[in-house]
């Protein structure tokens, strides 16, 4: 990586303003996972070891546009942060103005503050010089550590950068580096595994592995579209229809590096508790049924593919993993991913989904790698510059 990180910079007796993601999930100001907390600790504690005057992170959670909604607050991230850090977090209930002014120049030596959600400001998403200006009055060096948000270009990122020297925080120069690794200089074989909803949302990313990978296998919601490119009725099966043609085309394209599922688990409804049966995909589905997992000679077929690589790179379920019955393909696939990296493989899991059902299998700390922003992660599979890195200080 070209960029300046934290370590190449003198943090001693500065104000150092850091980028963080705590779009956390909460239920009722209560955080349900605090994954993205834990993973900006080691960031934030190499800057408090290299005795800061203080320390300021700004965030957004959620997407209140621009108006203040009390239940996108970072107000509970203060607490929950300081019980991982081990020091006082205070909050401002602002990120910038007098408030969040007023708060910076109170903090005690080395003090710890949080702002409050950057995108209760309009000027955030849309990059205004105005909000970037005020954001940078609350610090001497700029660390950026959120690469949930580095395919885009806002004030507290993109903005901030061009007004202070910006650097790289511990946990993106890590992302950076394993996702840049794995596109650039895999070791071979090299596979990769996209699930999810959406056929539309991967098109560019299939096409740039296409040319990169040993082997690209297909789940999820997105795999019936390359079903019905085939011309396999998939009935009640979500499909997206507008993306038929291009699905046909990238089987073309991929010939036998493209791996689809030969079995589907299908239910009578979109339940948990529907009835289900397992059916060979070239079947088709049946009138009043839809395909809501990969069944058990597809997870042996992905099985067999991911045991002989040596880099993985999964971005996506392979079913409605959020209902038990039909998490199977899903959490076969994470279980197939811990074995082989035990045996010294490289597994990268591309954030989003994929990540939750990593953790929800229990073998998240049996990865490699969990990226924290599965938008970032898709762009950079897809070879895309990310604005908020592109932003940093050249080395």
């Amino acid at each position: 990586m070209n960029k300046m990180t934290v370590r190449d910079v003198d943090l001693t007796g500065k104000r150092v303003l850091v980028r963080v993601d705590f779009n956390v999930p909460l239920d009722d100001g209560k955080i349900t996972d605090d994954t993205r907390i834990r993973a900006a600790v080691p960031t934030l504690k190499y800057i408090l070891e290299q005795k800061p005057k203080a320390l300021i992170l700004m965030s957004h959670l959620g997407r209140p546009k621009g108006e203040r909604k009390p239940e996108m607050s970072l107000a509970p991230v203060a607490p929950a942060l300081a019980e991982h850090l081990g020091v006082a977090v205070a909050f401002a209930d602002d990120c910038v103005g007098e408030v969040a002014e007023t708060a910076v120049a109170n903090l005690p030596e080395a003090g710890v503050l949080l702002l409050e959600n950057t995108r209760y400001h309009k000027g955030e998403t849309k990059n205004e010089p105005e909000l970037a200006e005020q954001l940078t009055k609350h610090g001497d060096v700029f660390v950026n550590d959120a690469f949930g948000t580095a395919h885009r270009a806002h004030a507290s990122n993109v903005g901030v950068s061009e007004k202070l020297t910006a650097v790289a925080g511990l946990l993106l120069e890590k992302e950076i580096n394993y996702l840049a690794n794995a596109i650039e200089s895999p070791e071979q074989p090299f596979v990769a595994i996209l699930g999810g909803a959406k056929v539309s949302d991967k098109i560019k990313v299939i096409e740039a592995l296409l040319g990169k990978v040993d082997k690209l296998l297909i789940g999820g919601g997105m795999a019936n579209t390359f079903i019905k490119a085939q011309g396999i009725d998939m009935s009640d099966s979500l499909v997206e229809e507008d993306a038929v043609a291009t699905a046909k085309t990238l089987i073309e394209q991929g010939g036998d590096k493209l791996i689809l599922p030969i079995d589907f688990v299908v239910a009578d409804a979109f339940d948990n508790e529907a009835n289900t049966k397992t059916i060979s995909a070239s079947n088709g589905v049946e009138a009043g049924w839809r395909a809501l997992d990969i069944g058990a000679e597809s997870i042996a077929t992905f099985k067999a593919q991911v045991d002989s690589a040596k880099t993985v790179v999964w971005n996506g379920p392979m079913g409605v993993f959020e209902m038990p019955n039909f998490a199977k393909g899903t959490f076969a696939v994470a279980e197939a991913l811990a074995e082989i990296t035990s045996s010294g493989a490289k597994t990268i899991i591309g954030g989003g989904d994929s990540a939750a059902a990593a953790e929800q299998s229990g073998l998240a700390e049996k990865m490699s790698h969990i990226s924290t922003g599965g938008g970032a992660s898709l762009e950079m599979l897809e070879g895309k510059t990310l604005p908020g890195l592109a932003a940093l200080t050249d080395k």
